[in-house]
């Protein structure tokens, strides 16, 4: 018995205080020294390796090879190895490995790109990256868009034309959409028939009488007619809404409850009017970009 448990008892170090207060000697295992070592080998590895100690104004550069890569404008640049610098090369990479679908989407005319499905698929998909980069921030990720702000893109509601020539026009050259206000030339009043009638027009049940009136302003003295057309359905080459379509681009009509807020909504736009800017891509974004692009925000609205 006494053999077992001095086999059992814990060594100390020898020191001892107050007669009876011990420190153990209990040594770290030896699974646990070898992964620290290991650590240590690893690092010192790494070091040199990789970028590592800074030196002065530099830096130690590491034992990996240089990396040579052409940017995206055409430069060829070489640098030693860096997360960035391999990162370039990869893009460069996979700008070769596009290179012969876009030259195809290039060439194609857009009813052959959709009636292709492995073109489309590219396309689709390279135009979903140029989107969310470069559009998104404005009109959603999935083109909802912000009503009072960016038009809706997933609908078939189209203020500059739908169709991808029209989309295209739109992406490369850019859109002014500028509406005056009539404050200063209308009476409240009659801006406030007008507002009947414009929401009248898509469907909304109104006075027939203010309505009639507001028609009377609409043709007459608000001269509304002229970018909107006499039947209200506005105008491509304007950019001028469609007012019998129920859909609303900056007046927030969906989100009022009753018809007075309606009223309220369309009256604001028609007293203060509004102003907003498109950019223009072209040169921001290559030919194909552009291409794929339109093509991409076609698909959105269902190709309507």
């Amino acid at each position: 018995m006494s053999s077992e448990k001095k086999q059992h008892t814990v060594q100390t170090t020898g020191h001892a205080w107050d007669g009876d207060l011990q420190e153990f000697n209990n040594p770290l295992p030896n699974w646990w020294l070898w992964g620290f070592y290991a650590t240590v080998v690893f690092a010192v590895i790494y070091w040199v390796l990789y970028p590592a100690f800074p030196i002065g104004n530099t830096y130690t550069k590491g034992a990996f090879n240089e990396i040579t890569y052409t940017t995206a404008d055409g430069k060829t640049k070489t640098s030693h190895w860096t997360t960035r610098a391999l990162l370039m090369q990869e893009m460069q990479e996979a700008r070769e490995l596009q290179k012969p679908y876009l030259e195809k989407i290039n060439k194609t005319g857009y009813e052959q790109i959709a009636g292709n499905k492995e073109q489309s698929s590219f396309a689709y998909s390279t135009a979903k990256v140029l989107f969310a980069d470069n559009c998104a921030a404005c009109h959603q990720a999935g083109g909802a868009g912000v009503i009072g702000m960016y038009p809706n893109l997933a609908d078939d509601a189209w203020l500059w034309g739908g169709s991808y020539a029209q989309i295209e026009e739109s992406i490369r050259k850019g859109r002014n959409g500028n509406m005056p206000g009539f404050k200063a030339s209308l009476s409240a009043e009659q801006i406030d028939n007008v507002a009947e009638y414009v929401l009248g027009l898509s469907g909304i049940e109104v006075n027939k009488d203010k309505a009639a009136q507001g028609k009377a302003v609409f043709e007459g003295a608000g001269t509304c007619h002229v970018c909107h057309t006499k039947a209200g359905s506005g105008q491509f080459a304007m950019g001028s809404a469609n007012l019998t379509d129920k859909v609303w681009t900056f007046a927030n009509v969906p989100a009022a409850k009753t018809l007075a807020e309606k009223k309220t909504a369309v009256k604001e736009v028609v007293a203060n009017g509004f102003g907003r800017h498109m950019p223009a891509w072209n040169g921001r974004l290559s030919d194909v970009e552009i291409k794929m692009l339109a093509f991409y925000v076609h698909q959105l609205s269902a190709g309507k």
